[in-house]
């Protein structure tokens, strides 16, 4: 079948999980390359855009950054309802917030997009002396619930960019028709060389 354009996918990811695990951090990481060792709460949900360039599509990832607080946990359905892909974040150094992810994992499994996306990662590998959650149960969670499962750290940007990119590539080969959250955009092919370099 000969290509008669290039893909262009627009893409919805929202992150979940625990106040304090690091997802405005993994998100800014990503979209700016930069990393605040105080970074404030997110109030309700922050919306990022980034564009990855790669061989199959361009794929722009429309990105919500949920609030981790009890109290906007009401929200959170609004943000991951029709979303693509879902990333969970905890914290390693916090059993607590382990607990609390896979919370989030069972509700949206349960009230999100049946096609989604998801990762479970395990946040902050650069306090491995602090560590409370072992790889190998977060491996094991991932495995015993479907999730594709990595350990990342903001700060060192550890594996950051690295999810993000498995999960356009997953994305992209999506069939975009079927997939919720997702929209294809052919580019002719003309106007392809107008954009270059990933």
């Amino acid at each position: 079948m000969a290509r008669t354009g290039s893909k262009r996918i627009q893409a919805k990811l929202v992150l979940l999980g625990d106040m304090g695990a690091g997802k405005t951090s993994l998100v800014l990481r990503f979209v700016k390359g930069q990393f605040s060792e105080y970074q404030e709460s997110t109030i309700g949900g922050a919306f990022f855009t980034q564009v990855l360039s790669m061989n199959e599509a361009t794929l722009k990832f429309d990105i919500w950054d949920t609030a981790g607080q009890e109290r906007y946990h009401s929200l959170a359905p609004m943000y991951y309802r029709g979303a693509a892909a879902a990333i969970v974040v905890y914290d390693i150094t916090s059993k607590d917030s382990f607990e609390r992810a896979k919370k989030w994992v069972q509700e949206v499994q349960r009230q999100g997009n049946p096609t989604m996306i998801m990762f479970l990662v395990a946040n902050k590998v650069d306090l491995e002396s602090k560590r409370q959650v072992e790889n190998e149960e977060g491996l094991q969670y991932a495995k015993e619930n479907g999730l594709s499962f990595v350990e990342t750290s903001a700060k060192t940007a550890h594996n950051v960019n690295e999810l993000f990119y498995v999960i356009a590539k997953r994305l992209a080969k999506a069939n975009p028709a079927r997939q919720a959250g997702i929209k294809l955009h052919i580019r002719p092919q003309e106007n392809r060389r107008m954009f270059c370099c990933a």
